[in-house]
């Protein structure tokens, strides 16, 4: 409809502004297609009523990971299409014509700064919690997305936020998946809202981050400082948002009438299936927010799998799985081309000698290629994470680029009067590496940042000191992030080891001439009489 009516009529000038700016997002064909289907024929305009029910979401009884299971985020998912509509989707009379759907979508999905995108999403957030008839203490100046924005907010409200963005990320990611389609699973974000607590609010010395109810923290977030804390940490959360509508969108132009919700199909998930793991779905989020990227979307295939604590062949080692040590990490990474996260689960129990409680904490690294057996660093890029218990991401400084180091025993027994250290590393310099893990896999040293010059500053680990933090390793997990071509290149490479190493085991009888020259013969008349005199042949 939205075709034909341009045809008949001539073309505004506002008519054509807002194609092109559609156009520039590559949606518009999607857009003509999915305003024929929603029109009215009779009127060449949606109704309110349809579009709301196009972005509407709602789900009954979701699944937490988590031990925050807010009551109210349910309901505050069923105002979430209304409030779409209300904000970006002005209806003319009748309802909403061609030119009006355009420009909703172009105000809320058209290309925009991240810090306008992130605007926007507040936004959505402040009129759906108003609908749900919560306070709500943020206050925007204007309707512009880039006005002037105040008031706070609470670690409650930060976490039915990122929630909100979880639950439209998962409808438009699962909708393929028959399996799943009528559950929601929330994931466990704590580690996420403590990092925007301890960097936003004010918290005393005695805060402890191990021991805390997100639910009842009665610590302020200033919207400016979220937004600060925003932009480096989840510059892609606003994506969920984008993702969510224009997936909505396609859904209603292949789906048949009264299909294509997912909420209406009945599903079954496990709220159990990734906590064995290190990278739980929660801490995989977590990353993939922190960038846009092949290896960003690697990282949330693994968190929309079916079954992520399953047989996956991302997983290239673990070490409760493969067996600890650096020559049983060598042997799962070896030939693989492209980029790793690696994740490290220790426990400092003598900072922390004063608490009977254990003290687990997450640190892991993200490398653009494969492991190399090297005595110098070496890596093009690459992020440092403090994943659990809160959440931090250091990128590169610019200044250094000892992003990765990883060092075998020399095969050949060579002295050598100052030997380099045998483990992994990341960042810092020889004997003086920011991460360090030693060829056990038994212990791991954390120094402080500056030691660093090749990652942005700040602590690894909660309370983090100038002295170097010495930890017992309970878990190491590499996961492949290259794709299918990666693992299949990794597969050639075992193979042809494989084959290699069982020629070197086999001796070929056949390669030599006869018995008489066989090494076997020699032996045996060595062994015979070694000193027996042989009349030698001229």
């Amino acid at each position: 409809m939205g075709a034909s009516s341009s045809t008949e009529q001539p073309v505004s000038a506002e008519q054509r502004e807002l194609e092109s700016l559609a156009a520039s997002t590559g949606a518009l064909p999607l857009l003509h297609k999915s305003f024929s289907k929603l029109s009215d024929p009779q009127t060449n305009t949606i109704s309110i009523q349809t579009l709301q029910q196009c972005f509407h979401l709602s789900y009954e009884d979701p699944v937490s990971e988590s031990q925050q299971k807010p009551e109210s985020f349910p309901r505050l998912l069923d105002h979430l299409g209304s409030s779409i509509v209300d904000l970006f989707f002005m209806p003319e009379k009748g309802g909403i014509n061609w030119i009006g759907f355009l420009r909703g979508y172009v105000k809320c999905c058209g290309r925009m700064s991240t810090s306008m995108s992130l605007n926007i999403l507040l936004r959505i957030f402040a009129m759906a919690v108003k609908k749900l008839g919560l306070p709500s203490n943020l206050e925007f100046e204007s309707e512009d997305a880039d006005c002037k924005i105040d008031g706070s907010f609470l670690p409650s409200d930060l976490l039915l936020l990122l929630w909100m963005c979880w639950a439209m990320l998962w409808n438009v990611r699962t909708l393929k998946s028959s399996e799943r389609e009528g559950k929601l699973l929330l994931p466990d974000i704590d580690h996420l809202v403590l990092s925007a607590v301890v960097s936003c609010g004010e918290v005393n010395s005695s805060f402890d981050a191990w021991d805390c109810d997100i639910m009842s923290l009665d610590v302020q977030l200033p919207v400016g400082k979220f937004l600060s804390w925003a932009l480096p940490t989840t510059p892609t959360l606003s994506d969920c948002f984008t993702q969510f509508v224009t997936g909505r969108l396609q859904i209603s132009v292949i789906a048949e009438d009264g299909a294509g919700s997912s909420e209406q199909i009945s599903g079954d998930i496990s709220s159990k299936a990734s906590q064995a793991l290190l990278l739980t779905r929660g801490k995989a989020w977590a990353i993939s927010l922190g960038s846009r990227s092949t290896v960003s979307e690697e990282i949330l295939k693994l968190c929309f799998s079916a079954d992520i604590d399953g047989t996956y062949d991302n997983l290239l080692y673990r070490s409760s799985a493969h067996g600890k040590g650096l020559n049983r990490f060598w042997s799962n990474v070896e030939g693989y081309h492209g980029p790793l996260l690696i994740l490290i689960s220790a426990n400092s129990e003598e900072a922390y000698q004063d608490n009977s409680k254990s003290r687990k904490w997450i640190v892991g690294a993200l490398t653009q290629q494969g492991f190399e057996n090297k005595d110098t660093y070496y890596g093009s890029s690459g992020n440092l994470y403090a994943i659990s218990p809160i959440f931090h991401v250091f990128s590169p400084s610019g200044k250094e680029k000892n992003f990765v180091y990883s060092h075998l025993h020399p095969t050949g027994r060579v002295y050598e009067a100052h030997p380099k250290p045998v483990g992994i590393a990341f960042g810092g310099t020889t004997t003086n590496e920011r991460i360090f893990m030693d060829e056990d896999f038994a212990k791991l040293i954390v120094r402080h940042h500056a030691m660093d010059k090749t990652y942005q500053h700040g602590p690894l680990i909660p309370n983090q000191g100038f002295l170097p933090v010495e930890a017992s390793i309970s878990e190491v997990e590499v996961w492949g992030l290259g794709g299918k071509h990666a693992k299949e290149v990794q597969n050639s490479f075992k193979k042809r080891e494989e084959l290699f190493t069982e020629q070197r085991r086999k001796v070929d009888l056949k390669t030599f001439a006869s018995w008489e020259d066989s090494p076997e013969k020699m032996m045996m008349d060595m062994m015979g009489d070694p000193n027996r005199v042989q009349r030698e042949d001229r």
